[in-house]
């Protein structure tokens, strides 16, 4: 479980104290919840890159884990330079994960393929005919794991934006 600490938000009246602070379940749930995510990448020469993907977070591990083809932008991008951000799609109540990210060894990491299995089937494809050939996709492509070092939680809201902006740290 993170440490709940509060960003340097003191130029839009941000409090010091952790007194309504959002609590790292809140931002969890959006995590569990959202279907399309936002990560980020930076090449090795600097150059940015933000795509949508498909993925889950894993409360139990408290990573976060997708696919992506084996010649994707961001699977270069994340061989050169691992640092990423995965962020939600919703522009309300925003949560980003900074982190880094590493190539899943399929042949060898089982329990980590199976975890990422197990959760990311059912949610995107409820209909267990399609989970074997929904298996065999996401095999035939990379599987990345992201190890988050700390996460931000925002409600873009006029009497929640300062007031209850969080940062957590692992």
């Amino acid at each position: 479980m993170p440490a709940v600490e509060r960003p340097d938000m003191s130029g839009f009246g941000g409090p010091d104290d952790l007194d309504g602070a959002l609590p790292w379940s809140w931002a969890e749930e959006r995590l569990v919840a959202n279907r399309n995510f936002w990560v980020v990448t930076v090449s090795g020469s600097g150059r940015p890159s933000a795509m949508p993907v498909w993925g889950v977070w894993l409360p139990e591990v408290e990573r976060f884990r997708f696919s992506c083809a084996p010649t994707a932008r961001k699977l270069r991008n994340l061989v050169a330079n691992p640092q990423c951000v995965v962020m939600v799609d919703d522009t309300v109540e925003c949560v980003s994960v900074e982190g880094r990210a590493r190539i899943v060894d399929q042949d060898v990491e089982l329990d980590v393929v199976a975890e990422l299995l197990a959760a990311y089937l059912p949610k995107y494809w409820p209909d267990p005919a399609e989970h074997a050939s929904s298996t065999a996709f996401l095999r035939e492509n990379t599987l990345v794991d992201v190890t988050p070092d700390r996460a931000f939680g925002i409600i873009e809201r006029e009497d929640d934006f300062a007031r209850r902006a969080t940062r957590w740290r692992w």
